[in-house]
Parts: C-alpha cells; sequence; structure tokens
C-alpha cells in the first residue's frame, strides 16, 4: 500500500468584483501545463504557507472574530493570521495585485509583499476577508494540500495584471465565461460559495463572518461536503439567518 502523503498548509484568495456590463467577473488563471500540481487547469491565486507568513506584515491585522475562530479550529499549529498573509502575498506574487483599503503604516515588514502595500498606499483589509471553505486533497494524490480560500472584494485589487509564471491565461472572467473552463470540482464548488457570499454582500450589505466554512475532502476519491466544526469552548461564528 502507497504511503499516503501529509497534507501542507495552503491558502487561496477569491477575487470577485462587478464586470463594466453589470456581471460579475473572477480573476482566474491557468496552471502551467508542467506544473507538478493540476497542471492545465484553471484556479484562484494561491499557494502553500510559508514560515515568512508567520510574522506580522505592519498593519493592523484584525480578522472577524468567526472567521479567526474558525480558523483557529483547523487543526494547524500555524498562527491564525498566516493563512490570511499567505493568501495576500501568494496574489501578489502571481498576479501582480495589491488587495486592501486605503491606509498605510510606518513599521511595515520588510517582506517584498509588505513593503507593495506601504508603496501603494494601502493596508490588508482583514477584517473583510470571508473565510469560504477548507479543501483537503484527496489521500490518492502524490502531492496533497489542506487549503484555506478566503473571499475579498475584487474592487480593492490595485495594480496591472502581470503574471510570474506559475498562471498563465490569467484575467478576470465574467461569471457566464466559466463553464468553458477547465476547473476541478474543488474549485468549481468554492466558485459558486463564493460568488454567493459576494452577491449577498453586495446586495444585503451581509458582512464576513456571518457563515461558517465547510470542509471539503474527499472519501473514495468523491468529493464530500461537511460542516466545519469549532473545538469545544472556542468561538462560533453566526449561521446564516
Amino acid at each position: 500500500m502507497a504511503k499516503v502523503v501529509k497534507p501542507v498548509d495552503a491558502a487561496g484568495l477569491v477575487l470577485i468584483r462587478a464586470g463594466s456590463k453589470g456581471e460579475p467577473e473572477i480573476l482566474l488563471g491557468r496552471r502551467h501545463r508542467r506544473a507538478g500540481f493540476l497542471p492545465d487547469i484553471y484556479v484562484v491565486p494561491g499557494g502553500r504557507v510559508d514560515p515568512e507568513d508567520h510574522r506580522p506584515s505592519g498593519f493592523a491585522e484584525t480578522l472577524h472574530p468567526a472567521v479567526a475562530a474558525a480558523l483557529a479550529s483547523g487543526g494547524s499549529r500555524r498562527p491564525v493570521l498566516a493563512f490570511p498573509r499567505a493568501a495576500l502575498r501568494e496574489t501578489l506574487e502571481e498576479t501582480g495585485l495589491v488587495v486592501g483599503r486605503p491606509g498605510g503604516s510606518e513599521a511595515v515588514g520588510d517582506l517584498p509583499v509588505w513593503q507593495a502595500y506601504r508603496k501603494a498606499g494601502l493596508a490588508p483589509d482583514l477584517g473583510a476577508l470571508d473565510f469560504i471553505c477548507r479543501a483537503i486533497t484527496p489521500v490518492t494524490s502524490a502531492r496533497r494540500y489542506n487549503t484555506r480560500f478566503f473571499l475579498a472584494d475584487g474592487a480593492q485589487a490595485v495594480g496591472s495584471l502581470d503574471s510570474n509564471g506559475e498562471l498563465e491565461d490569467l484575467a478576470w472572467r465574467p461569471v457566464s465565461a466559466l463553464a468553458g473552463l477547465e476547473i476541478v470540482d474543488v474549485t468549481e464548488y468554492v466558485l459558486k460559495e463564493a460568488l454567493r457570499r459576494w452577491q449577498a454582500r453586495v446586495q444585503e450589505g451581509r458582512p464576513a463572518g456571518t457563515e461558517l466554512p465547510k470542509l471539503l475532502n474527499y472519501r473514495n476519491d468523491i468529493m464530500t461536503l461537511s460542516r466545519h466544526r469549532a473545538r469545544p469552548g472556542e468561538l462560533r461564528g453566526p449561521t446564516r439567518p
């Protein structure tokens, strides 16, 4: 029996904005054909959590309490804030975009991502990040990831799209165009759930943390969806009314 690979902690960011014709647009890119994981598949920006993501950015870093509690219950020993930091860092590296609100700090960290924020006159808006789901790659995969997917408002993305080579055909795509793309089942769920939450935010003013994230994993290579469970004594976020 083949040895089961331990999943690596990772984070991804779904960016959705209102398109010029009124249709929502989502930022997606295609992994190159030589990629060791999901070659030629369209994904959102993201990647593994690095040790540097454990270090404070120097900006105010306050997540919604329900989001923070859900991240803390994910079974990782990493600092909770390492996951949103990784999502923002990977987004900048893979797309050239800085995602945040107007603001600044005189004591930002020395990492390129936080220097880019200061140069752009922006600060990470962690309180507005919603935690969509945690997805674990099947046990049969040679590479496995335990990925936390976040949602941010694409209107907060600043800069010109500039891929570092990890994502090809990088573009903002209207929702109606997604059906023609090669997208795996996990990404399909993440995008559908992110779009629903983004629309609720735009139309109803529903804030981040209103709903708990789901847990996606596989049984016999079939994707399953279950409720995210907080540990005893941990803060539970409000459920959808």
